[in-house]
């Protein structure tokens, strides 16, 4: 969407707010200004929902996915070295919390969401995230994704033109992109045409 479409409709959002929320302060509301963000995929909370039935009843694991995301930056890599911490942040209490969020994590590397290796602290030390479209779409492959939630994300990225579900074909495998042209270098330079020489006239 061109820079000046996304203009006008965050201008026709803020005007209907102030419509509806006449007395608003602008400063109340959290904005991207604000420090302290991380980049999301707009269809996460049902991506989460999807995960969690991939799970199974009694085991969720969208909660320490989504505490997993909010450390990520654009590497999505995480060295896991707080993990008390972070099984709290993950909703995590009592003296079970530490291994129930273990629990979680190798539970997210099985349904292949991520990808832990060993390191200093076990197991459980190194963390890469992978995309979850390609996960979830790979999960209907194998009839593991129920179709009406499928649907629903797929009918829903078509609305955001997110085409990540299609970046894996049939066979599980992710589509090569197409070659990128040859550079300059590599190609003939063109033959630029042969001007005549303009002929002498005879005196």
């Amino acid at each position: 969407m061109a820079v000046r479409g996304k203009r006008q409709i965050l201008q026709r959002q803020l005007d209907a707010r102030s419509k509806i929320w006449p007395d608003l302060n602008p400063d109340e509301v959290w904005r991207l200004e604000n420090e302290g963000w991380v980049a999301m995929p707009r269809l996460m909370p049902l991506m989460m929902n999807i995960m969690d039935e991939m799970s199974g009843k009694g085991y969720p694991v969208s909660r320490t996915y989504l505490e997993l995301w909010s450390r990520l930056r654009e590497e999505q890599f995480l060295t896991l070295n707080r993990p008390e911490e972070m099984a709290f942040h993950a909703g995590f209490e009592g003296q079970r919390a530490l291994r129930t969020w273990k629990d979680r994590m190798l539970r997210l590397g099985e349904l292949g969401f991520i990808s832990l290796k060993d390191g200093p602290l076990g197991p459980i030390s190194y963390a890469v995230v992978y995309n979850p479209y390609y996960v979830i779409k790979r999960a209907q492959l194998e009839g593991k994704v129920s179709e009406r939630k499928w649907q629903a994300l797929i009918i829903r990225a078509n609305e955001l033109s997110i085409f990540d579900p299609d970046d894996v074909g049939d066979d599980g495998k992710l589509i090569p992109k197409e070659e990128e042209q040859k550079s300059t270098a590599q190609k003939k330079p063109l033959k630029r045409p042969v001007k005549a020489k303009p002929t002498s006239k005879s005196g």
